[in-house]
């Protein structure tokens, strides 16, 4: 067979992932690899880039091998772990340090001084990020600050910065292209979400050289050619942030459409389609996509923590083999009052406290590891609920809620979440929309795909949960949970 063949890269927090599609979006093959977590200090995450390269190497020529026989890969899509920040010598493609992931909180201190010089205004206004660690710029400040010789090596033009898209784009054409998409660029702190070019002010404001910065490119177009994978010229035409990504993937283009992803962390993006509406409630503004040169924008809450709680209680607590476990135990266990709050890194949106860190509340000589399990989950729910009420406040009419991601899968999760936002929750047939959605941009890129109402096609409904459960004790459980964030936030507020 000689049919066109998609193949997307999925390069997550845990993981990386490729698949090969065809132009129906079915999956021909996959392959998945995890890679190391490293924690050097409180609040500190960090990925080295090159273990990372290795995984997304190791995972193509698998899939690439597995599929020789149904096709030729046509186009290359990329999605990626956001805001986190590598650093490399231009000429060899080495870093100069571990990776910063978008987890770390190494940099709360200058994002203070941010806050108290009044620059925060700014920044949303330029950029519709607020002054966080989040985000990329005030990691890259820190790798030129810290790592030795790099500022001057810097302003000699001989680094290059890049998001991991940035990073894998210039691995795989060999060191050929230095480039970026839009939504990755709008989550640096650095680019301009208006006038869609990196922003003069924001890299005075973080002494940023412009020198490092990739070229920024819309989310179709096309990256150079992936050299490192095939001896002919297969291009990449598809590159976009993996929010963004599951955005395209839940076929959430109409204003209004609102889809949440439950990864490592827990990301609820709502289209607003060609206005980037400016949030009252500490929610980001940020690019949704730009396809055939339209800029579609969107408003996001993000959580830090939400599949990561699960995988703390497996690999830290030890109280379940596999992640999958969760489901039967909270399937099971009495309704209690233990209040699970994992601040592991931070509170992300709508509270945005950086010095916040996790707590159990409510534990009583009946506690068990049943109880634990099942409010980490129900944690993840709450937190969605904190940014869907800053969306509604914002003036959002929700009608339903369209889920992806691993946590997905989980029905307890998931009807627990329908119960909380008294809301109807839509789990489509396949929940990996991260990777459908560099798939389709890629496909879009390439000519493969004909519009983005062929791609919406593609998204079928495999269950929709909705609130079951009693409105009383459904006030009762939010009421336990906003007094578990008051006091974790009055215990780091009081210094303790």
């Amino acid at each position: 067979m000689n049919q066109p063949l998609i193949l997307a890269i999925d390069q997550g927090t845990t993981s990386s992932r490729a698949v090969v599609f065809d132009t129906s979006a079915q999956v021909l093959a996959s392959a998945q690899q995890e890679f190391t977590q490293q924690f050097p200090a409180d609040g500190w995450v960090e990925h080295d880039a090159n273990e990372i390269w290795s995984s997304v190497l190791s995972t193509c020529t698998e899939v690439i091998k597995k599929t020789r026989a149904q096709g030729k890969i046509a186009a290359v899509g990329i999605t990626n772990q956001r805001e986190t920040t590598v650093v490399w010598n231009r000429r060899t493609a080495q870093p100069i340090h571990n990776a910063i992931v978008w987890q770390d909180r190494r940099t709360a201190d200058l994002c203070r001084e941010l806050r108290d010089a009044d620059y925060e205004k700014q920044i949303s206004r330029h950029t519709g990020l607020l002054a966080d660690p989040y985000f990329s710029g005030t990691k890259i400040r820190w790798l030129l600050d810290h790592v030795q010789g790099a500022r001057a090596a810097a302003e000699a033009g001989d680094l290059a910065f890049g998001t991991i898209d940035s990073f894998l784009i210039y691995k795989l054409t060999e060191g050929a292209e230095h480039a970026t998409d839009v939504t990755n660029a709008s989550r640096t702190m650095l680019f301009n979400i208006h006038s869609l070019e990196w922003d003069p002010e924001m890299l005075e404001m973080l002494d940023v050289p412009r020198s490092v910065l990739p070229e920024v490119r819309n989310c179709d177009d096309t990256f150079g050619f992936a050299s490192a994978l095939f001896t002919d010229k297969v291009p990449i035409t598809g590159v976009l942030g993996d929010q963004h990504a599951a955005t395209v993937g839940q076929a959430c283009f109409a204003p209004g459409m609102l889809k949440s992803t439950y990864g490592t962390g827990n990301f609820v993006m709502l289209n607003t389609g060609s206005k980037a509406l400016e949030s009252e409630h500490k929610l980001l503004t940020t690019i949704a996509y730009r396809l055939n040169g339209e800029t579609s924008y969107a408003l996001e809450g993000s959580v830090f923590i939400a599949g990561a709680v699960i995988q703390w209680l497996r690999d830290k607590l030890h109280i379940i083999a596999n992640a999958s476990d969760s489901e039967a135990i909270a399937r099971d266990a009495e309704l209690s009052d233990v209040v699970v709050v994992p601040a592991f890194t931070g509170l992300g949106a709508p509270h945005w406290d950086a010095e916040a860190r996790g707590a159990i509340y409510g534990l009583t000589r009946n506690s068990g590891f049943e109880q634990i399990v099942t409010a980490a989950l129900e944690s993840v729910c709450f937190q969605s609920r904190d940014l869907l009420n800053a969306m509604r406040a914002d003036g959002a009419q929700v009608e339903n809620l369209r889920v992806d991601g691993g946590l997905a899968a989980n029905n307890w999760a998931m009807q627990r979440l329908a119960d909380l936002l008294d809301l109807p929750v839509q789990r489509p047939i396949n929940v990996e929309t991260t990777v459908l959605g560099a798939a389709v941009v890629a496909g879009l890129g390439a000519g493969l795909i004909d519009s983005l109402t062929e791609s919406g096609e593609i998204w079928q409904l495999e269950r929709e949960f909705t609130a079951q459960m009693n409105p009383a004790t459904r006030d009762r459980r939010l009421e336990l949970w906003d007094t578990a964030i008051a006091r974790t936030r009055f215990h780091t507020d009081s210094g303790h």
